[in-house]
């Protein structure tokens, strides 16, 4: 089953409106359907029948994302699929976006990543990949990905990419056959340098519809194990959880310094965060196939301000249990979940095995989250400097800001400049200064 929900009737049409945070920072992009493997749990249902006939032509793609562009001047693409490199174009579309200030990040199975694959995509101002290992035991990658020989070809690019110097993340699946598999797969994709470690938990849409998550309380276990690899890798690597928002409560519980409180909020879906399909429709994230408007129709612009369904992620609040939850606030729930076992975007996601008591105070976030050019500098910058850390995706611009601040501050600077850029990027295991993909999205 794939099918694209057009809103017609769910949703009662809300007066355009601009909310202040309501900025596409991230951008999924599935520019094809077809793929050489047929994965279990694929969203879109991707396989080796689909043609391209349907799928934007090249300068469709970069029409619209020129419309993009023009509202945000440094977003995040993640072009994804299917597989993308089944799209002669990639490369084209992706130097038309980074040349004109966006970061481009591209989601693979990985098994097509070739030398010169790689170096075209390095040479197209690709900032990373986002590559999928659901397994290191090879029966279980290749039978859950439906293609032999699948793994052998991801851990070779792995290689590949290494040498290249092109950053990657590790994205991983999570289900009960591999649960027990985790920390073993993020302490190799630790040691092979992964910039971070992305566990996936099931959505059922699409192919996946036929499929059966973990229960609520294994789902809850898991978290609590991610926490734990989060914090033995703290420094080295990114340790997070996807399509399942409830992590955040298990960090606000935790006596700990985790990096995570600081970006305590709710899911970005429909609100910084959004889809395009290969046909072009817009969705509020890859997980949810409510149609917010085409894109071969209305501009994207239009569609993001005044569609209905996005209006509705942004001001509604959702029912059920997600409702009276005192973390609402820096959770919420999933959303494409709870379209996907309800039909309602605002329902409840039953995927969570808290309960609350429906009495206490939301909680909201430990510190104000900042995107784009919202924040102002709290000291002066230089023109390199500032120049440097505009390249930074708009996205966490504001947060990176704010570190470097806080760490001229404590170095006793009172300006920061380039050579200060440099320091900080030698102290931060992560360097936010030359466009790394911190927050790098993709799909499982």
């Amino acid at each position: 089953m794939n099918t694209i929900v057009q809103s017609r009737v769910a949703f009662e049409p809300m007066p355009a409106a601009r909310p202040t945070q309501a900025i596409p920072h991230v951008v999924a992009w599935n520019l094809t359907r077809r793929c050489n493997l047929a994965c279990a749990h694929c969203y879109i249902a991707a396989g080796s029948w689909h043609t391209d006939s349907a799928e934007l032509t090249t300068s469709e793609v970069r029409r619209i994302a020129d419309d993009i562009l023009a509202l945000n001047p440094a977003p995040m693409f993640v072009l994804s699929g299917g597989e993308p490199l089944l799209r002669n174009d990639l490369e084209a579309i992706a130097e038309h976006m980074s040349s004109r200030g966006a970061t481009v990040v591209v989601g693979t199975n990985g098994t097509r990543l070739t030398d010169d694959r790689v170096s075209a995509l390095c040479a197209a101002g690709v900032s990373g990949v986002a590559i999928s290992v659901d397994s290191l035991d090879t029966r279980y990658h290749d039978r859950f990905r439906h293609g032999d020989g699948a793994l052998a070809d991801t851990l070779a690019a792995v290689d590949r990419l290494n040498r290249h110097r092109l950053d990657f993340i590790v994205q991983t699946t999570v289900t009960r056959g591999n649960r027990h598999e985790l920390p073993r797969i993020a302490t190799w994709a630790a040691e092979h340098r992964a910039v971070a470690f992305n566990v996936y938990f099931l959505v059922e849409t699409g192919r996946g519809a036929g499929m059966h998550g973990m229960t609520a309380e294994e789902n809850d276990a898991v978290l609590k194990d991610l926490l734990d690899l989060e914090r033995e890798y703290r420094g080295r690597m990114i340790v997070r959880s996807k399509c399942q928002p409830q992590i955040m409560r298990h960090v606000l519980q935790r006596e700990d310094d985790s990096p995570l409180r600081n970006y305590a909020t709710r899911c970005p879906c429909g609100v910084q965060y959004c889809r395009i399909t290969p046909e072009g429709k817009l969705t509020p994230c890859p997980y949810t196939p409510v149609v917010a408007g085409d894109l071969r129709v209305d501009s994207f612009d239009t569609i993001w301000q005044t569609s209905p369904v996005l209006l509705a992620l942004r001001s509604g609040t959702p029912t059920g249990k997600c409702g009276r939850c005192e973390y609402r606030g820096v959770c919420g729930g999933c959303r494409a979940r709870a379209w996907a076992r309800t039909g309602d975007l605002l329902a409840a996601d039953d995927s969570c095995a808290y309960e609350p008591p429906g009495t206490l105070p939301v909680l909201e976030p430990a510190a104000a989250v900042t995107y784009g050019t919202s924040r102002e500098p709290a000291l002066p910058w230089d023109e390199d400097a500032r120049r440097r850390i505009d390249r930074v995706p708009s996205f966490v611009r504001g947060v990176v800001t704010a570190r470097v601040e806080a760490f001229a501050r404590s170095q006793g600077h009172e300006r920061v400049t380039v050579a200060l850029l440099d320091e900080v990027r030698r102290a931060m295991p992560v360097d936010f200064t030359r466009r790394r993909p911190f927050f790098l999205g993709g799909d499982a």
